[in-house]
């Protein structure tokens, strides 16, 4: 596995050793070894898997403390552009996005440790994502950011998504307080 940090402090692109041969292939998406190795000491408490069509639009969502969650995220099957929003206030890159093609066919992951808003956009009908969290789901812990906020002026790769109903209606970024 490539651990790799971008310009996001503690947010990790991670690319793994994937052995393909004629019947296939096979890959570690977690080995607690080789995170610990690369500095990340995580306790994953809830797996998550979504089935989105193409042109949805999951997020942008958090949860604050003590329910806060990292996440570690991959797309099983089909492709998604992976968006995350730095809302940590005092951090160099608060209110800057980070995007990444996250597809069945690039096998790379997204580390995202707490303090950032996350979503995607679905590229592929049936697409499949999966997300380890190192927090479990608390419903008034949770929080959400307007997709389209023209503050953060996101390209999201997709027209005229599919939204859930709340997140049509989330606030904007600077309408929010967390205490991250």
């Amino acid at each position: 596995m490539i651990f790799t940090p971008t310009s996001f402090e503690g947010l990790i692109v991670i690319q793994p050793s994937v052995y393909a041969d004629n019947r296939g292939y096979f890959f570690e998406s977690y080995n607690k070894e080789l995170f610990e190795a690369n500095g990340l000491f995580l306790d994953f408490s809830q797996d998550n898997q979504s089935m989105s069509h193409q042109g949805a639009l999951r997020g942008l969502h958090y949860q604050v403390p003590p329910f806060a969650q990292g996440k570690l995220v991959r797309v099983v099957r089909g492709a998604v552009n992976d968006i995350v929003v730095d809302i940590r206030r005092n951090s160099k890159t608060y209110g800057k996005y980070f995007s990444l093609k996250l597809s069945e066919e690039n096998f790379t992951m997204l580390w995202i440790p707490t303090g950032f808003a996350h979503g995607f956009a679905t590229l592929e009908n049936n697409t499949l994502f999966s997300y380890k969290c190192t927090g479990v789901y608390n419903k008034a812990s949770e929080g959400g950011i307007l997709w389209n906020d023209p503050d953060l002026n996101i390209e999201w790769g997709i027209d005229a998504p599919l939204l859930s109903e709340k997140d049509k209606v989330n606030p904007k970024l600077r309408d929010i307080t967390t205490p991250f």
